[in-house]
């Protein structure tokens, strides 16, 4: 996917993970020349998950290294509340917050495209107006 206009790319967890942990389905190496941006759960689901698998030593400098990479939203209040609102489907609570996040993005007149292999968080993103990052897969 080549890049429109100053668009950010919001990356998933689904993605980090599938990156660090060299999965079947890995995003195109062109994403990580992209502007990143997440929410600072990103960081954490990347280290928790890494850690349940018992990877987290092995795997500690590319993780640094892949978070350094994209820029860390905080929760903001704002984001907090807006993620206590409905969405157009059902979504998982860290889902929900990642979502607001875009939206807060987007509500500040950021330009946000959705990078994520979460069928269930690509569905609302599209519904709610997110373009898709093409991951190729």
């Amino acid at each position: 996917m080549t890049r429109i206009g100053l668009i950010v790319i919001y990356l998933d967890s689904s993605v980090a993970i599938a990156e660090l942990l060299a999965e079947d389905r890995r995003p195109p190496e062109g994403l990580w020349d992209d502007d990143l941006i997440s929410s600072r759960l990103l960081e954490y689901e990347v280290w928790v998950r890494l850690h349940a698998r018992g990877l987290g030593e092995i795997n500690a400098e590319p993780a640094r290294q892949l978070l350094r990479r994209v820029s860390l939203l905080e929760l903001s209040p704002v984001v907090l509340v807006r993620a206590l609102e409905p969405f157009p489907r059902s979504l998982r609570t860290l889902d929900a917050l990642h979502i607001a996040s875009m939206a807060h993005l987007r509500d500040n007149g950021e330009r946000v495209a959705l990078a994520s292999y979460d069928r269930r968080m690509t569905t609302v993103g599209e519904t709610m107006g997110f373009p898709l990052y093409d991951l190729g897969n």
